[in-house]
């Protein structure tokens, strides 16, 4: 819940609200709402953020520094609690992967990879994907709903959690940069991802900088200047082909967005300079994309932009329809576009065995029937009035 809120925020039959994903004035109309608000209510606010956000508490009793009051109120109304984590993977590799359940039972994967000089955190922000790119396992899965700034934070809050990296420091963290490209596509969910990452991004909290948070889209082009203005943080664009007619074919959003919208937009991403480039994502796929041909097509592509490539093995799942291209094809690629000037690396696969490397993510939650929603809705209903009667 955002700033831009309006209406009460404490929930109206009694139930507790989770403060985690409340921004500062959330969680002052909260204190209000309590009778708590009062003359030390910034100081209020900043004692919560400080216990939610940079101490990582899991409950309202250890916030030891507020008044006996104010916990009291805040324990009856009130949660810091983590979602539940349905499954949880540790690959030979060392990367960890977690599928995450919301109350209202959908899923979600996170994944965590660990490297010599950072650690970086894969976040996803929907629930399923509307993009259906046909290289991307998360795309066999329809679109089940956005999540929210709290979903967003929370799936950072866990990670730190099982990496013991409560309080928060910036000094000497494992889990030193985040990267949205987990399920889903950010810039459809644009409004929750920057609520969420600007959380993250405070410097009294969680406090990971901008230059640490990188946003991957597929292409949506009237979302990416917004994005840039906004948040600041670097860009990762999945371009994955030279030619419309094999990005139709690979990224279905190239029909709407072709390459020629999107490199100009990649020119116009604000803040772009040496020091802050543009990351083109590029799976290799075996005779799709991945000739010398292509190589040289690429870099006619994004002359001008300053920017690296990162070449990815494409990562096998049930049923894809794609190989991965040749160590000899992936090799040859990289070095045509290194020795045009640009950084090539070939992304090391990670996780392939828990099904967490790029590409691999999907959870089993799917979208429910209208009916099926509100048949739900009467039951809670109908429990809740049988609750009542019984008290």
């Amino acid at each position: 819940m955002t700033a831009d809120t309006q209406g009460p925020i404490l929930p109206a039959d009694g139930s507790k609200l989770n403060l985690i994903g409340l921004d500062r004035e959330a969680l002052g109309r909260v204190l209000d709402e309590l009778g708590q608000g009062g003359k030390p209510r910034r100081m209020r606010i900043q004692q919560l953020w400080h216990w939610i956000y940079s101490r990582g508490v899991t409950s309202i009793e250890e916030m030891t520094t507020l008044s006996k009051d104010l916990r009291a109120a805040l324990i009856e109304r009130a949660t810091v609690a983590r979602p539940e984590i349905t499954r949880a993977l540790l690959s030979v590799d060392g990367t960890r992967k977690w599928l995450v359940k919301w109350p209202d039972g959908q899923e979600v994967e996170s994944v965590f990879i660990p490297d010599e000089d950072r650690g970086t955190l894969c976040v996803s922000s929907q629930v399923g994907c509307t993009l259906t790119c046909r290289f991307c396992h998360t795309g066999t899965q329809t679109l089940v709903r956005n999540l929210g700034p709290a979903e967003i934070v929370q799936q950072v809050m866990i990670a730190r959690d099982a990496l013991g990296e409560w309080p928060s420091s910036p000094d000497g963290r494992l889990l030193s940069n985040i990267v949205m490209m987990g399920m889903g596509e950010p810039l459809y969910n644009l409004d929750n991802v920057a609520a969420g990452l600007r959380i993250v991004m405070d410097n009294e909290g969680i406090s990971l900088s901008k230059r640490r948070i990188t946003l991957s889209t597929a292409g949506v082009v009237p979302m990416m200047k917004r994005a840039g203005d906004e948040l600041g943080v670097n860009l990762a664009v999945s371009l994955h082909a030279v030619t419309d007619e094999i990005r139709d074919r690979i990224v279905p959003l190239n029909k709407k967005y072709p390459i020629a919208e999107l490199m100009q937009a990649c020119r116009d991403y604000p803040g772009l300079n040496n020091a802050r480039r543009i990351t083109f994502e590029y799976v290799m796929l075996r005779d799709v994309n991945d000739s010398p041909a292509d190589a040289r097509a690429l870099v006619k592509l994004i002359k001008g932009i300053p920017a690296k490539v990162n070449l990815i093995p494409f990562n096998p799942w049930p049923g894809a329809p794609f190989e991965r291209s040749t160590p000899e094809a992936i090799k040859t690629f990289s070095q045509i576009v290194f020795d045009a000037g640009y950084a090539s690396p070939v992304r090391t696969p990670r996780g392939e065995d828990i099904m967490a490397a790029c590409g691999q993510l999907k959870s089993d939650s799917v979208r429910q029937r209208k009916a099926d929603l509100l048949r739900q809705q009467v039951d809670a209903a109908f429990a809740a009035k049988d609750a009542a009667a019984v008290a």
